[in-house]
């Protein structure tokens, strides 16, 4: 008997994070810890997982889930994951500023490339960014059954 795979992200392209500029006022996030190895993440899944679990648990899951990723060393990275309040259990923060978007997709070894464009982009608006966050619209398993993996940058400007 087969067993059908489950799939927890969305279909389709991103379209609501093309090209866009928008502004956070104190966003409240939960803030996670990634191990990794080159940017290569270790425990995405189960940082992912530990924090969901307390989000849930405090009744502070939004609609549609955004986790940001801040690739902040080579050996680790800052997850955060949007909440609607604050969870006791939990690391807290909050962004704000003024994001400019791009979505892209293919393969994670193009990052660099979308990097080079991202700035170009954010050149071409007469901005310089002083942050890059990654947002991963379809984790790699739902990727593979959908035949894409879209990507969205966003330069805090």
């Amino acid at each position: 008997m087969a067993t059908e795979t489950r799939h927890c992200c969305p279909e389709g392209y991103p379209d609501q994070w093309q090209d866009k500029e928008i502004e956070w006022h104190n966003k409240l996030f939960v803030k996670g810890r990634v191990r990794s190895f080159y940017h290569i993440p270790l425990n995405f899944g189960s940082v992912l997982k530990k924090n969901v679990s307390l989000i849930e648990s405090a009744g502070a899951l939004p609609e549609e889930m955004l986790v940001l990723s801040d690739e902040n060393s080579l050996w680790g990275a800052d997850m955060y994951i949007a909440v609607t309040k604050d969870v006791s259990q939990a690391k807290m923060a909050r962004l704000s500023g003024t994001f400019l978007t791009k979505v892209f997709e293919g393969p994670f070894k193009q990052i660099p490339i979308w990097i080079e464009e991202m700035n170009r982009y954010v050149t071409s608006k007469g901005r310089e960014w002083k942050h890059l966050y990654f947002l991963y619209k379809t984790c790699p398993g739902c990727a593979k059954k959908y035949g894409k993996n879209y990507v969205v940058l966003l330069a805090q400007v």
